[in-house]
């Protein structure tokens, strides 16, 4: 039976005063889904003290046994002090993470929205990537070569595009996304 990836978005707003411990935490946490079967990936994008964890799984199945299991219960209920707020958790399939509106009744945006947006926040990073590379490929000319200067500068931009520039971008223009 063929798997579809389900994507499960949880904000946590951070008390104040508390995101060193809640960075701690993070990373143990994020150490223990890692283990679980089926854990493909997980992406934390923070805003001041909201931080938005972005998990992946192959399938529903082994989402839930991760979000049943008694190690996140315990890790769970470690973090609830730490927090301003309760946790909000959205459950998604696919990869539409990005276009995710922070109102639950909100519906993501047509794909040709989001398929501009897109296109607007990696035109201009292909272009000025390498341009940014290019001193330091003059110094070190083996790593200017083709195979490391083309990972060097995708993950520049990967990371630039869904640290950085995504969600500050899908903000700016929320309105005219959720607009029909």
């Amino acid at each position: 039976m063929p798997t579809e990836t389900v994507t499960l978005i949880i904000r946590h707003r951070v008390a104040s005063g508390q995101v060193p411990a809640y960075e701690t935490w993070l990373r143990r946490i994020t150490r223990v889904a890692s283990d679980y079967p089926g854990h493909l990936g997980v992406d934390v994008l923070r805003n001041d003290a909201l931080f938005t964890s972005v998990l992946r799984f192959a399938s529903a199945g082994q989402l839930q046994a991760w979000l049943d299991s008694a190690e996140r219960g315990a890790l769970i209920a470690e973090v609830t002090p730490l927090l301003a707020e309760e946790e909000s958790k959205e459950l998604h399939d696919g990869h539409e993470f990005w276009f995710v509106p922070e109102q639950r009744a909100a519906t993501p945006p047509p794909r040709w929205k989001q398929a501009c947006i897109t296109f607007l926040v990696i035109q201009p990073l292909t272009l000025l990537m390498p341009l940014l590379w290019q001193p330091l490929f003059s110094r070190l000319p083996w790593l200017g070569s083709y195979v490391p200067s083309n990972v060097l500068i995708t993950l520049s931009i990967v990371l630039s595009v869904v640290y950085l520039f995504m969600p500050r971008v899908t903000a700016w223009f929320a309105g005219w996304l959720s607009a029909r």
